[in-house]
C-alpha cells in the first residue's frame, strides 16, 4: 500500500465527520467557551499542590521559615477548593449538555430516517435503524461532555509541566520525553487499528439487535414451528461475533496500558538514578526533585488518560461516521424534481408504458398502461410474484418507474409533492399494522387532529363499535404491539375506520377482507362500499368473488398486463381470468359445455354437471352471490 492512501482515507473519514461535528458543535460555542475558562481555572488550580513540596522543603524546612506553613497549607486548601468546585461545574455543564446533545440527534436522525424512501428500508434491517438511532449516538457525550475536557485539559496540564520539568531540570525532562514520544506515536497507530475495530463492532452490533428484534417480533412463527432452538443458535453466533470483536479490542487496549505501565515505570527508574546523581552534585536540591517527580507525574497522567479517553473519543467518532452516513442519505421528499404542490386531487390515475425493477438487469413490470377514473374501481388479479403490489408502491410513490410515466389528474407523479400527495391516499394493507396504543389512537393516526366525533363515527361505519363497546375501556383499549391483542378481523376493521376517517381520494385495498369470516366480511360491506365512494380505488384481491362489481380488472402476469375487462366481458373471455376464476370456485370449465360439443357456450345456457352440487349453487357461484 503507498503512502498516500492511509492519509486519503485519513481525510475522507474526517471530511465525513468534521460537518456533523460543526454542526453539533457551533450552537454551543458559548458553553464550551465557558467550559474552557473553568477547565484553565481548574488547572491553575491544580498546579498549586504539585509546586508546593519545593518551598515546603527547601524555604520552610530548608531555611527555617516556618511563619510561613500556614500560608503555604492555605493556599493549598483554597486551590483545592477551586478545583474542586470547577470540576463540579464543569460536570454539571457539560455533561447534562451532552445528554441533551443525544436527545436531539437521536430526534433528528429519527426524522431524517422517517423520511427516507421506502426502498432504503427495504434494503436495511429495523433493528440496524434503531441502533443508529439509539445507541450509536450515545459516544457524543464524550466529544462534548467531559471526556473532551479531560482529554483537552491533560494535553494543556502536561504541556504546562512540561515547561516547569524543564526548567528545573532539562536532562531529566528530555530522557522522559524520549520514551514519552515513543509512547506516542507507538499510540497513534494502535488506535488507526482500533477505529475499524469499533465500526465494525456497531454494524455487527446493528445486526444482532436486527435480528433479536424480528425475532420477538414473530414469536408466535417461532413458537409455532418450534424454533426456539434455532433462533437461540443464530443469536449466539452473533452474540459470538460481537465477543469476538469485543475481546480484540480489549486486547488492544491491554496493550496500550501495559505500555503506559512500562512507560511510567521506566521513566521513573530513569528519573531516580539522575535525580539523585544532581542531589549528590549540588546541581538539584530535594524540593525541588520532589516537585520534579509530582509534575513528572502530571505530564504521564494524561498518557494514561489517552488510552482510556482516547478509547472513547475514538468509538464516539466511529459512531459518528455512521450517524452520518444515515444522515446522508437522500430523503425522498428533497428530490428537486418534486415541486409540485397539489391541493384537492380528483384521482385520475394512468399509467403510461410503465417499467420498473427493483435491482438493475431484473424487470419487475413491463410496458404497463391503463387509467383509473375518479369514482371507479381497478382491481389487480395474478399470481404472487406477478407484480400487483409493485403496482400498488408505485402509485403510493413509493417507489419511481424506471421509464414510462404515471400521472395523477394529468401531472407527472414524479414531480408532485410528496407531503401533498401522500395525505390524500388511504391504504388498508393485508398485513394490518397498528402501533401499541390504544383503538381510538389507531384510527385517529390518519388525521391526528380529527374530533372525538369523526372518530366514532368512523368506527361505526367499518363496525369498530361492535367489538370495541365490549371492551371494559372500550375505545382506551391497548391494543398491544401490531394489534396482537386483537382478533385479525378486528384489525382489519379498525384499520378500515383509519381510512375512512383519513378521507383520501385514492383508496389503495390490499386484501382488506382476508382475515374476515364470511359474515364478518358482510358486516363491513357497507363501510368498504361507504370507503370506495367517489373515489379511485384500487384493490388487490385473491378471493375474485370480493370484485365482481369492479369497473375495470386488470390480469396481471410476470409483470405484464395480459387481459383487462369487467368481471363478465373477462369471464366470457375465457382467457386466463376464466381460468383463475374458475379454479378458485372448484368449477371446471368443461362442465359447462352443453351436452355432446366442444365449444363453450354462454353461462346462462351452461347446464352444470358437477357431482354433489346442485344447480342452483353453481348459479349463485357464478352470478357472484354476496359480494
Amino acid at each position: 500500500m503507498s503512502p498516500a492512501q492511509p492519509k486519503k482515507k485519513t481525510s475522507e473519514t474526517f471530511r465525513s465527520v468534521s460537518p456533523l461535528l460543526k454542526e453539533l458543535v457551533l450552537p454551543r460555542r458559548g458553553k464550551l467557551v465557558f467550559g474552557f475558562c473553568l477547565m484553565l481555572v481548574n488547572l491553575g488550580a491544580s498546579m498549586v499542590l504539585p509546586y508546593s513540596p519545593r518551598f515546603l522543603i527547601d524555604t520552610i524546612i530548608g531555611q527555617k521559615h516556618y511563619g510561613m506553613l500556614k500560608w503555604l497549607l492555605l493556599g493549598v486548601l483554597t486551590a483545592t477548593l477551586f478545583q474542586g468546585a470547577s470540576s463540579f461545574s464543569l460536570t454539571q455543564l457539560l455533561s447534562k449538555e451532552a445528554q441533551r446533545l443525544i436527545a436531539e440527534l437521536r430526534r433528528r436522525v429519527q426524522e431524517h430516517v422517517g423520511r427516507l424512501p421506502v426502498a432504503y428500508y427495504d434494503a436495511t434491517k429495523s433493528g440496524a435503524l434503531v441502533s443508529r438511532i439509539m445507541s450509536d449516538v450515545e459516544g457524543v457525550r464524550n466529544l462534548i461532555g467531559t471526556g473532551l475536557v479531560d482529554f483537552v485539559g491533560g494535553i494543556l496540564k502536561a504541556l504546562l509541566s512540561l515547561v516547569i520539568l524543564f526548567r528545573t531540570s532539562a536532562l531529566m525532562t528530555g530522557l522522559a520525553l524520549f520514551f514519552i514520544a515513543v509512547f506516542a506515536l507507538s499510540l497513534s497507530k494502535a488506535f488507526k487499528k482500533i477505529r475499524p475495530i469499533f465500526r465494525e463492532r456497531g454494524k455487527i452490533n446493528a445486526e444482532v439487535q436486527g435480528r433479536l428484534t424480528e425475532s420477538l417480533a414473530g414469536v408466535r412463527v417461532v413458537k409455532g414451528y418450534h424454533a426456539e432452538s434455532e433462533e437461540a443458535r443464530v443469536f449466539s453466533l452473533g452474540v459470538q461475533r460481537l465477543l469476538d470483536n469485543v475481546l480484540r479490542s480489549l486486547t488492544a487496549i491491554s496493550l496500550m496500558s501495559l505500555s503506559a505501565t512500562s512507560l511510567m515505570g521506566i521513566v521513573g527508574g530513569a528519573v531516580m538514578y539522575i535525580g539523585a546523581r544532581q542531589i549528590i552534585a549540588g546541581t538539584l536540591t530535594v524540593g525541588e526533585f520532589m516537585m520534579f517527580t509530582m509534575f513528572l507525574a502530571m505530564l504521564v497522567a494524561p498518557m494514561f488518560q489517552v488510552v482510556g479517553i482516547g478509547t472513547q473519543l475514538t468509538e464516539a467518532l466511529a459512531g459518528l461516521d455512521r450517524t452520518q452516513e444515515v444522515l446522508n442519505e437522500k430523503p425522498e421528499d428533497e428530490d428537486p424534481r418534486r415541486t409540485r404542490a397539489v391541493d384537492t386531487i380528483r384521482g385520475d390515475v394512468s399509467f403510461e408504458n410503465v417499467n420498473f425493477a427493483y435491482d438493475p438487469g431484473k424487470p419487475v413490470l413491463h410496458e404497463v398502461s391503463f387509467e383509473s377514473s375518479p369514482g371507479t374501481v381497478t382491481a389487480l388479479v395474478g399470481p404472487s410474484g406477478s407484480g400487483k403490489s409493485t403496482i400498488i408502491s408505485l402509485i403510493a410513490a413509493f417507489h419511481e418507474p424506471g421509464a414510462g410515466t404515471i400521472r395523477v389528474d394529468g401531472t407527472d407523479l414524479s414531480t408532485m409533492r410528496l407531503d401533498s400527495y401522500r395525505t390524500q391516499l388511504g391504504v388498508v394493507l393485508q398485513d394490518t399494522f397498528l402501533f401499541d396504543g390504544t383503538i381510538r389512537e389507531n384510527v385517529g393516526f390518519a388525521r391526528p387532529a380529527a374530533s372525538e366525533e369523526q372518530v366514532l363515527d368512523a368506527c361505526r361505519i367499518a363496525r369498530v363499535d361492535e367489538f370495541a363497546e365490549r371492551f371494559d375501556k372500550k375505545y382506551d383499549t391497548i391494543v398491544g404491539e401490531r394489534g396482537v391483542k386483537l382478533s385479525g378481523g378486528q384489525r382489519q376493521r379498525v384499520s378500515i375506520a383509519r381510512a375512512i376517517l383519513a378521507n383520501p381520494r385514492i383508496l389503495i385495498l390490499d386484501e382488506a377482507t382476508s382475515s374476515l369470516d364470511s359474515e364478518s366480511e358482510a358486516a363491513i360491506q357497507e363501510g368498504l362500499a361507504y370507503l370506495m365512494k367517489g373515489r379511485t380505488t384500487f384493490v388487490i384481491a385473491h378471493r375474485l368473488s370480493t370484485i365482481r362489481r369492479a369497473e375495470q380488472i386488470l390480469v396481471v402476469e410476470d409483470g405484464r398486463i395480459v387481459e383487462r375487462g369487467t368481471h363478465e366481458s373477462l369471464y366470457d373471455f375465457r382467457g386466463r381470468y376464466y381460468d383463475l376464476y374458475t379454479r378458485q370456485h372448484g368449477i371446471d370449465a368443461n362442465l359447462f359445455l352443453a351436452p355432446g360439443e366442444g365449444d363453450k357456450v354462454p353461462e346462462s345456457e351452461a347446464k352444470p354437471r358437477m357431482a354433489g352440487v346442485g344447480a342452483p349453487t353453481a348459479a349463485s357461484l357464478l352470478r357472484g352471490g354476496t359480494v
